[in-house]
């Protein structure tokens, strides 16, 4: 079962313009509850290794939790819903600090 502020693989497809698209990992920023009830559909934040200096990104450092490869920037500005089956495995978990970022920069974003 899929948890907040897990590292999954997917495959977001082909992009169209500066969306974020292709074969990369992202974080699952679904909450529990929802994630708890098995839907078809979660929420994710893309990540690339380009690092941008963005009031819309969170920078993440790899480590032993999240498994990621590389220093690599949540690109919040990129928050979409995918289909389940678009998850190809799941690698790790960022953790709740930041977790709590990425979430804190969808509120700014959204103005929620």
């Amino acid at each position: 079962m899929l948890m907040p502020g897990d590292v999954v693989e997917l495959d977001l497809g082909t992009p169209a313009g500066s969306e974020a698209g292709l074969r990369r990992p992202a974080v699952v920023v679904t909450a529990a509850r929802v994630l708890a009830g098995g839907p078809n559909v979660v929420q994710v934040v893309p990540l690339t290794r380009t690092l941008r200096s963005s009031s819309t990104e969170v920078v993440i450092d790899p480590d032993h939790g999240n498994r990621l490869s590389a220093r690599s920037s949540a690109q919040c500005q990129h928050v979409r819903s995918v289909a389940i089956t678009r998850i190809q495995h799941r690698t790790g978990n960022v953790g709740p600090v930041v977790l709590g970022e990425v979430r804190e920069t969808l509120a700014l974003l959204l103005d929620l």
